[in-house]
């Protein structure tokens, strides 16, 4: 645990519950906006983590009253930081820089939670996106504004936004880069929870150990063939499930469940 007690630029870290990471973006001078250093940060705790048999779960956040603004406004206008040099110097910076995120988090079997405790507009937006579950509240805000400042969405959000939502609706938000806020985010699919903004932290946190209370192997493997089938045929599918039935039914965890079952106990999983 001694790796999460250290400092990370644009990043807080804290263990929760035993098997809950939790990450909080902190840059709440800029609204949370997405610095080199918070990339390299991310990537590096994340990656970590996914190889940590005691991190079952991890949950996204932001520092203050926004979850992320995306991208710095006042870095764009002078042409620094992440957004300095011409076009092509440019394209490369995107590639070794902020796409490392999506890059990362699609490879992650650790579940994640986007706690989207205010406004996530731009990649802030796609960044939600890029998790497995996603909890708001009423000050929760989404909106997808790149075309507002003659953009597209560099980080990946075409790919992430229509897994969420569906295309037509991920269309619908691009083009008209409207800000979905509250109770019309949740109705409108870009988010699966939905709670009062004093319960937020602790729902979430309870949602976390429900998921941190399953077998982890199993958990892993059926994120990452849920993510394997929305993009293949039904024959990759179920080779790739028949592998993965393969591994977990063979697992310790899977036998920890059958004695818990029978001898009417809440399992103990190892991760094993």
């Amino acid at each position: 645990m001694k790796f999460y007690e250290q400092q990370f630029p644009h990043l807080n870290l804290e263990i929760k519950k035993t098997h809950q990471l939790w990450i909080t973006l902190n840059n709440p001078e800029q609204m949370n906006a997405i610095t080199d250093e918070m990339i390299r940060s991310l990537v590096s705790v994340m990656t970590h983590a996914d190889f940590d048999k005691s991190v079952r779960v991890i949950i996204i956040t932001g520092a203050g009253k926004s979850f992320c603004a995306g991208g710095d406004i006042k870095a764009m206008e002078e042409k620094s930081g992440m957004f300095e040099g011409e076009s092509n110097e440019l394209r490369m910076r995107y590639m070794q820089g902020i796409q490392q995120i999506p890059r990362c988090l699609e490879n992650l079997s650790t579940p994640i939670i986007a706690l989207v405790n205010g406004a996530a507009i731009g990649a802030g937006c796609d960044l939600a996106m890029m998790c497995d579950l996603r909890v708001g509240s009423r000050f929760s805000k989404l909106a997808e504004t790149f075309t507002r400042l003659g953009l597209v969405p560099g980080d990946g959000g075409t790919f992430f936004l229509q897994r969420v939502v569906g295309y037509a609706k991920a269309m619908q938000m691009f083009l008209t880069a409207e800000i979905f806020e509250g109770q019309k985010a949740f109705e409108f699919g870009l988010l699966n929870y939905f709670f009062d903004e004093k319960d937020i932290f602790t729902e979430t946190e309870k949602l976390a150990e429900k998921i941190a209370s399953l077998a982890p192997i199993a958990q892993g493997m059926t994120k990452k063939a849920m993510k394997i089938s929305y993009l293949n045929d039904l024959n990759t599918s179920l080779d790739v499930l028949a592998t993965f039935q393969g591994i977990t039914q063979r697992s310790s965890d899977h036998f920890e469940a059958l004695n818990s079952f029978k001898e009417k106990r809440t399992p103990q999983f190892k991760s094993e």
